[in-house]
């Protein structure tokens, strides 16, 4: 018969005398407390896959509107975050309060122009909402903030755009970077 060697508790990390080969902690506390932190440790990963799962089935369930919501979010960031320092695009007056991404042109009467940058820049809550966008003020400074000609263009015909899920999904991405990025 073999000599038992010592060996060291898993969970305490105390030595201790084993009574069999494949004994690998010293006591029943230990056992216990063992067994609580590997249960712990399988459910924080099973939590984990479970939230992964259900993630991409709703991803799945989505429609094409629910991401363009999402995607004129990520846009909408983005446009804040580029025009942080600047003042209200309408107003010009730099004020303590909510900000938005203003369209010059609207979104409902110009759906192609929904995510072009020089369409879209920060404008003051009141004159968004209160003013219905402040157009007159805003176009005579947009022209001084991007010029006549970039206006004009904006104001001239566009085809349709009619963007697919996965590029939704592309550009709501590059977005998302964009954002991060300047917000550093």
């Amino acid at each position: 018969m073999q000599s038992r060697k010592p060996k060291t508790c898993r969970q305490c990390k105390a030595e201790f005398m084993p009574w069999n080969s494949t004994q690998t902690i010293c006591s029943q506390p230990c056992a216990i407390e063992h067994a609580r932190a590997l249960g712990t440790k399988r459910q924080a990963k099973s939590r984990k896959a479970q939230r992964i799962s259900v993630m991409v089935r709703k991803n799945a369930l989505k429609t094409r509107s629910q991401w363009l919501k999402e995607l004129q979010q990520q846009f909408n960031r983005y446009t804040r975050i580029r025009d942080d320092k600047d003042p209200c695009i309408s107003c010009q007056r730099h004020h303590e309060g909510q900000y938005h991404a203003g369209h010059y042109l609207t979104v409902g009467g110009h759906p192609e122009l929904r995510f072009n940058e020089d369409n879209c820049h920060k404008q003051c809550s009141a004159c968004n909402n209160h003013l219905s966008g402040n157009i007159a003020a805003f176009r005579i400074n947009l022209v001084k903030k991007i010029g006549l000609e970039r206006v004009e263009s904006l104001e001239g015909p566009h085809d349709p755009l009619k963007l697919t899920i996965d590029e939704i999904k592309e550009i709501k991405a590059k977005y998302r970077e964009m954002a991060k990025e300047l917000d550093q």
